[in-house]
């Protein structure tokens, strides 16, 4: 038998268990709770209301516009002012002088939809006619992209025509491109995701970044450049920093978001993007990385800013 005591006198307890002593011990650890950094477990990720402004600029900075509505343009272009981004996209051109009084760029202008395009020759004519007015928009303003998409594949149309038709369409417009001194870039988009309009495009045909470069080559015109979507990349082919490497010297923009999700940049998903951000820095980009999440968070420019300050390298 253990030695606990003598037979006439009770054995003390290890720990104090009297009323007086509870009370101490609940107080003691609210307080330690209290003043604690450390998350809860499954507490939501930390979501800093401080205030952050770029200091690195080795990455530019720009937003997309979509993702934040209702918030009007312009008060979003504020919020991307005051943080030390270099630019907005995926506004009404109508505001790209006010946007400009603010001193930001317009990193992409818009055009055609992804659901037309070039890979279906009905829409040719219609594609071009866009492009060549947003173009010279962009020429006008000083503005060095504008985007383009392969459109959904048309029902009877195989891979290989519609190749050929990208082809040709992009090249019939690239020489304009090419005498105002803007580029052409084409998204590539993943057909996976169906759960929502702007988190998978099924039926899109450039859903393959390799075979969206090798349309580039085929062009073979310096304007014609990858709008590279770290997000879609991710979904559709993965190895992304990989593919950065490799395909840098077509590369003419980049978009972010959460996979899965498409939400926030933070830990409940799967890219780590200060070291996307890294390996766009070592490829020697020159241009614009776009924050096109969809946030999720109930304060989205506290999202925004913790996305700008990860990407901030």
């Amino acid at each position: 038998m253990a030695e606990t005591g003598s037979p006439d006198i009770p054995a003390k307890p290890d720990h104090d268990t009297s009323p007086r002593s509870r009370r101490r011990i609940l107080q003691a650890t609210a307080g330690l709770m209290a003043g604690s950094t450390l998350p809860l477990l499954g507490s939501q990720p930390a979501r800093s209301e401080e205030p952050y402004r770029v200091s690195r600029n080795r990455i530019r900075q720009s937003v997309m516009g979509w993702c934040f509505k209702p918030m009007p343009a312009l008060e979003l272009a504020r919020h991307c002012k005051s943080m030390g981004l270099k630019a907005i996209e995926g506004i009404s051109p109508k505001l790209y002088p006010m946007v400009r009084k603010l001193g930001l760029d317009i990193s992409l202008v818009s055009s055609h939809g992804f659901k037309t395009g070039f890979c279906n020759r009905d829409q040719h004519a219609a594609c071009m006619k866009i492009l060549r007015e947003r173009i010279e928009l962009a020429a006008e303003f000083g503005y060095k992209n504008v985007i383009t998409f392969t459109g959904m594949l048309p029902k009877g149309v195989g891979p290989e025509l519609a190749t050929k038709n990208c082809v040709a369409g992009w090249k019939n417009i690239v020489g304009f491109a090419e005498k105002k001194g803007v580029n052409l870039c084409l998204e590539h988009l993943n057909t996976r995701d169906a759960t929502h309009p702007m988190k998978g495009h099924p039926g899109y045909f450039g859903d393959d970044v390799d075979h969206c470069v090798d349309m580039i080559k085929q062009i073979g015109s310096p304007r014609m450049k990858l709008l590279f979507d770290v997000y879609h990349v991710q979904i559709m082919n993965g190895d992304v920093i990989r593919r950065i490497r490799l395909y840098k010297k077509y590369i003419g923009h980049y978009h972010t978001a959460g996979v899965p999700g498409r939400g926030e940049l933070d830990e409940t998903q799967e890219i780590q993007y200060p070291a996307v951000m890294k390996a766009i820095v070592a490829s020697g980009f020159q241009g614009y990385v776009a924050q096109e999440f969809i946030p999720t968070w109930k304060d989205k420019i506290a999202a925004l800013r913790q996305a700008v300050k990860l990407c901030d390298v």
